[in-house]
């Protein structure tokens, strides 16, 4: 319950179907109860009408001459006997107070003449209920030119059955149109807020490098205040992340005039006569000035990666890219005794930049040589369907654990616990490159049991 009224407290299209709904509903009572009544007024006065009009034609047609063969006739065809209207003479008032009975066969016209109502001769001209004792009558009492007073009476009942049943009917509208229209109010308040979810999902799909402004022309006015502070607030990101990939990039490309410097002297150095204990430490100085190489180029490979993509309109073979790679990595492979190649003769066209997928392969390759153990195994490999293309690349060392799997991925992270040379920024570039260009990324051990090895799998859509 909780969840629901909180749900529809932080939802303003709910809100707004539920108050439309709850007026609609609210009006729509108060209509129907002020149309029922108004229709059972009206009814009842037509009702009320048509006792009048009985009456008027019964004074036309000379009711009191008329014979008890020719009322029968007149009233017996065709009339339901519950809805029947009866039409009677009043009993005559004698000298002294006392009543004169009417003959019973000119009292009545209904279905029959064979009953009439007991209705006193005491009664009123004018419209007025009175009750038998067994049912409750509307009497409009007459008096005719003669000076006889002609009662015209109807079942109470069978009145307040007509006129509930008219008035039941009025409300049918409202009773058929009260959903349909509710479900039209629900439905234009979710066209209205459309535009609001295609923006949302719009900018769910982007991702973080996608920072360029969000187009108002199909937002209403209401909301494009809203929309303009958030491109502002792009803006001001963009500016910013640019403004940190030229600090890094430009600190990278700074430091490696420094270092080249480093590496230059530490190789004059080399030349020189020295102890064995300095010169162990020489070769420790110049590890460490390839691996701030290394770092470098990576830093400044990670900067340019993460601008603008660039896209390729001719493709790029797969094949052909694992052949480059393998040339440039070989030497690696070789000093540990690796077995490194193409599985299969496979090949397939990826629509992408051919540095981008140069610069993927490369780090996923360099990734796999440094912790495959010597005479250990690294294989690449293409497959292909009609919408997707993976290329994988597996290797048999101690692969990634499950809980770090999200982790790798960000620059400088490391494994604790591995002690293998490295700046972290591997995965990094080929996250960054995969985000780039609309591809997946997936790792996976290459043998599930025991849980070792490592395989990464990246996937394109076909285009």
């Amino acid at each position: 319950m909780d969840g629901i009224k909180k749900r529809i407290e932080n939802s303003i299209q709910i809100r707004l179907s539920m108050y439309l709904s709850v007026m609609i509903c609210s009006v729509a009572l108060i209509a129907g109860v002020f149309a029922f009544f108004s229709a059972l007024d009206e009814v009842n006065e037509l009702q009320d009408d048509m006792l009048r009009q009985i009456a008027t034609l019964s004074e036309r047609q000379n009711w009191a001459e008329l014979t008890d063969a020719e009322k029968n006739k007149s009233t017996n065809d065709g009339i339901d006997e519950e809805s029947r209207v009866f039409v009677q003479l009043l009993p005559m008032a004698a000298p002294g107070g006392g009543i004169t009975a009417m003959p019973a066969t000119s009292a009545i016209l209904a279905t029959t003449a064979k009953t009439s109502l007991p209705l006193p001769g005491s009664l009123q001209d004018g419209m007025q209920t009175f009750n038998t004792g067994q049912e409750i009558y509307r009497v409009l009492v007459h008096t005719l030119g003669t000076g006889k007073h002609l009662a015209v009476a109807q079942k109470m009942s069978v009145r307040d059955e007509i006129a509930n049943n008219s008035a039941l009917r009025t409300l049918m509208p409202f009773l058929i149109l009260m959903p349909i229209l509710l479900l039209m109010v629900a439905n234009i308040v979710r066209s209205i807020f459309k535009p609001v979810a295609s923006l949302s999902a719009e900018i769910d799909r982007r991702d973080e490098q996608a920072l360029h402004p969000i187009s108002c022309e199909a937002l209403p006015r209401e909301i494009r205040p809203f929309v303009a502070a958030i491109n502002h607030l792009l803006m001001r990101v963009e500016q910013f992340m640019g403004a940190q990939r030229r600090f890094v990039a430009d600190a990278a490309h700074e430091l490696r005039s420094p270092l080249t410097a480093l590496s230059l002297q530490a190789e004059l150095l080399d030349n020189t006569d020295m102890s064995a204990n300095a010169r162990e430490h020489l070769q420790l100085l110049r590890q460490g000035i390839d691996r701030a190489k290394t770092m470098l180029a990576q830093l400044l490979t990670l900067a340019r990666v993460q601008t603008t993509a660039v896209s390729s309109e001719s493709g790029v073979s797969v094949q052909k890219i694992y052949r480059r790679v393998l040339e440039d990595m070989m030497p690696l492979a070789d000093a540990k005794q690796l077995d490194i190649g193409v599985v299969g003769d496979e090949d397939a066209t990826v629509m992408v930049n051919e540095l981008d997928l140069i610069i993927l392969i490369r780090n996923l390759v360099d990734n796999a040589i440094r912790y495959t153990p010597e005479g250990g195994r690294v294989d690449l490999s293409v497959a292909s369907t009609e919408t997707m293309i993976t290329l994988t690349v597996e290797d048999n060392g101690p692969g990634i654990a499950v809980t770090d799997r999200k982790r790798v991925f960000d620059p400088f992270y490391r494994v604790l616990g591995n002690d293998q040379p490295g700046s972290g920024l591997g995965l990094a570039i080929v996250q960054a490159i995969s985000t780039r260009v609309g591809a997946g990324v997936q790792l996976d051990f290459s043998n599930e049991r025991p849980a070792s090895g490592l395989r990464v799998s990246v996937t394109f859509a076909v285009r």
